[in-house]
């Protein structure tokens, strides 16, 4: 068996080759029928993201992989590249290296953003792209369904998934979710066109949050934006009357100065009763008097308050790190282990059963000579030639059990094949 890894990722290869080396959706079925064309026989799963393209490949016959360059000659012919260019990018790990980086892949622990959430689900399709060319087999299947429970253990085990580090991530979770216990009876406002507050509003629609107002000083670009989030866009001038009703507010102007000041607020405040407000002030300079913070029931925080909750959080994510790394080893080895027993399994059948015909031939040629044995005496005869096998298969195939448990060589494996003449 021979199960391997070669690629690249944000760690050692720049964003400008990593994009012309990403496959999309539709183009990885393409790449997995050429490979299966170019390398029959080997298994193959294609992982590309915007971190990071890998390819895993295994076979039973770990001749048949092709190393390093053929890969990277692979890609290069795919995308038009230059096959030069890609070798000193691409990392190899091979067999249990390459199975501890899988599952450190998976767990989120080789991210960009340690701990980030998309990655599994990112394997998990990569996977299942695969399985639908019938580019996986019995090797791939293993490790990636190892790999899922491996990430799953890593959740479960660890605060590392909770330790929320990019701010829209936290301003939901960290700070709206202690306000609004529910999201899909509120009215989110939406001020100004920032990426940032986009990415907010992604977090908060996955909470529930279905009605959005969009307010944009340029009203053509309110319309756009209110269409991508399925919300209402508003004129500039109807802003006051939009944060009447509000009880999230997102704002991201690029304006000098703050769009909503004290004594403006406190004209809004008296037709909002005693409803509770959030606002995420994501701009620089603030879009918000930080007197608006003073007011009852406003919950109001700049972009300063959470990346001040990010960093804690970082720390937080960082300590968690270790236990994690101990859950990944131990899943390898065991993992390994239990590849190798496998293997070592087959062999051990083989050669049990590659003296029985030998053993049987031998038995019955003894017997046809003794025609005038009794029952008994043929039963004994026949218990004494299983003793003489067992105890001649007892020490090799202890030694091989033994072995086993630690990772059997493959040149061990095929030497006893060749000696044996043991069927493939």
């Amino acid at each position: 068996m021979k199960f391997q890894v070669v690629g690249c990722s944000h760690h050692c290869t720049p964003i400008a080759l990593r994009e012309r080396l990403a496959f999309s959706p539709e183009r990885v079925h393409d790449a997995l029928d050429r490979w299966r064309l170019e390398f029959p026989g080997v298994e193959i799963v294609l992982l590309s993201t915007c971190n990071r393209v890998e390819v895993y490949c295994a076979a039973a016959e770990a001749a048949v992989v092709p190393d390093r360059r053929r890969v990277a000659e692979f890609l290069a012919r795919f995308h038009g590249l230059d096959t030069s260019d890609l070798l000193d990018c691409l990392y190899r790990y091979v067999d249990q290296e390459a199975i501890h980086h899988l599952f450190t892949v998976a767990s989120s622990l080789d991210s960009m953003v340690l701990g980030e959430s998309q990655i599994l689900s990112q394997v998990k399709q990569a996977y299942q792209a695969a399985a639908e060319c019938e580019s996986t087999g019995l090797l791939t299947h293993a490790a990636f369904q190892a790999a899922v429970r491996v990430a799953r253990r890593v959740a479960t085990e660890t605060a590392i998934h909770r330790r929320r580090v990019s701010i829209p991530s936290v301003a939901v979770a960290d700070f709206a979710k202690q306000i609004f216990e529910r999201f899909d009876d509120k009215h989110t406002v939406v001020i100004g066109a920032g990426e940032m507050a986009e990415e907010t509003l992604r977090y908060l629609q996955d909470e529930g949050v279905r009605r959005v107002t969009v307010v944009n000083r340029s009203f053509e670009r309110a319309v756009e934006l209110a269409q991508v989030w399925q919300g209402r866009p508003v004129q500039w001038e109807q802003l006051d009357e939009a944060l009447a009703t509000a009880d999230l507010v997102i704002s991201t102007t690029g304006a000098g100065e703050p769009i909503v000041t004290a004594e403006q607020f406190k004209r809004i405040e008296r037709s909002r009763g005693d409803r509770p407000l959030f606002i995420l002030d994501l701009a620089v300079p603030r879009d918000f008097d930080p007197a608006i913070g003073e007011r009852e029931d406003v919950y109001l925080y700049s972009i300063d308050d959470l990346q001040a909750a990010c960093e804690r959080n970082r720390r937080q994510r960082d300590k968690e790190l270790p236990g994690a790394m101990r859950i990944v080893q131990h899943e390898t080895v065991r993992f390994m282990a239990q590849q190798h027993h496998r293997a070592a399994g087959g062999v051990i059948e083989q050669l049990r059963d590659g003296l029985q015909q030998p053993k049987e031939e031998e038995l019955q040629r003894l017997l046809n000579k003794l025609p005038d044995l009794d029952d008994s005496s043929r039963d004994e005869i026949r218990r004494s030639f299983d003793r003489l096998v067992n105890k001649l298969l007892h020490r090799p195939l202890a030694s091989l059990r033994d072995e086993s448990r630690h990772g059997i060589p493959h040149v061990l494996l095929d030497a006893i094949s060749r000696l044996f003449r043991l069927k493939d």
